[in-house]
């Protein structure tokens, strides 16, 4: 064992979380824990976990469920092609594994919505197999350690960080080393505040030593935000408590999920010019890529002649089991009275 290997295994041993998905051997456990925490933090993550193995315990299970079950169980996470591969690749597993996951790195690849990360950590922690992982909190720790100017999120950066990290890999251990690198960067090496004082790489860290611990790693620019307008109409029948949706079919991050009538505006002038005529709820919702300003309006279906065609009504008790998105679930949440007395 390295001398850096000495150091992070027992670093690991002294901090490490309790967390339930290590614990288990189980390929399919482990693969559904990484798939939610991309983009995801623990503390919400685990919550999402705990309901996906309450609900659908073997990848068989999940596999019988429907798309918009799964959906419905994501709503809040975000990043929804995550929930759509989820159900795909257990649907995969089923039909071309017997329900049973490849055992290595390459067969791990073949599997949908499955890239080099989510083999190397479902190779490495299941079977053993001397597989380095590269996350954002792996490319941190060496960017800092080792003072790596190159961006991350290249093509030569990435061949760089992986030749690194499999050169320092314990391929004796690899389970232990890759789960203790990355409790590291997410614990100790954390983005913003590390805590360089009291590391124990402190004296080895180039960065440190250079004074540009900030600076590592570096990233390309990402791609400029867009905005967008939207105006979602909620259409109602107070009569019969109920307000009128539709499933979407678009192929976009909201595909299959379900919302109130949109009207999109490509200018913002026309989308403010809309809004005066209206009472309107304004809100801002931040994607990766999209910034969208959006305004909710109501109308009353009994008083009004709006084409209702591809939409249903539901109640307050149906809308508990359809998919939303967080922005409508949060508008939900929010107007729930109009669903239960008079607007």
């Amino acid at each position: 064992m390295s001398h850096f290997q000495r150091k992070l295994i027992n670093w690991y041993q002294e901090n490490k979380r309790n967390l339930p998905w290590r614990k288990t051997s189980d390929p399919y456990k482990v693969w559904l824990s990484e798939v939610i925490l991309q983009q995801t933090r623990v503390v919400q993550g685990r919550a999402y976990y705990d309901k996906f193995i309450s609900l659908y315990p073997t990848v068989g299970r999940l596999a019988s469920a429907t798309e918009e079950q799964v959906l419905n169980l994501w709503k809040g996470l975000g990043y929804y092609s995550r929930a759509r591969n989820l159900h795909k690749t257990a649907i995969q597993v089923v039909s071309d594994f017997g329900g049973v996951f490849p055992n290595n790195y390459d067969g791990l690849l073949t599997l949908t919505g499955i890239g080099p990360y989510t083999a190397a950590a479902i190779s490495s922690f299941c079977f053993n197999e001397p597989r380095a992982v590269l996350d954002g909190n792996v490319f941190r720790v060496l960017s800092r350690l080792h003072n790596i100017a190159t961006p991350i999120n290249t093509t030569s950066g990435l061949k760089e960080f992986s030749v690194l990290a499999t050169a320092l890999l314990n391929r004796k251990d690899p389970a232990t080393h890759n789960q203790a690198i990355m409790e590291f960067g997410a614990l100790q090496c954390t983005p913003k505040a590390p805590k360089c004082e009291n590391c124990c790489f402190n004296v080895e860290c180039l960065s440190l030593k250079e004074g540009v611990i900030k600076e590592r790693p570096q990233k390309l620019k990402k791609t400029k935000i867009k905005t967008r307008f939207l105006l979602f109409t909620v259409l109602y029948d107070n009569e019969q408590r109920t307000v009128y949706l539709r499933k979407r079919t678009e192929k976009d991050i909201w595909r299959n999920f379900y919302d109130f009538k949109l009207t999109e505006f490509l200018e913002e002038d026309s989308f403010l010019l809309a809004q005066k005529k209206r009472i309107c709820c304004n809100k801002v919702h931040k994607l990766t890529h999209q910034t969208l300003q959006v305004c909710f309006i109501k109308e009353d279906v009994r008083k009004s002649r709006v084409d209702l065609s591809g939409f249903r009504p539901y109640n307050l008790n149906q809308l508990d089991s359809l998919p939303l998105s967080a922005l409508h679930q949060r508008y939900i949440d929010d107007n729930l009275g109009f669903l239960k007395k008079s607007i």
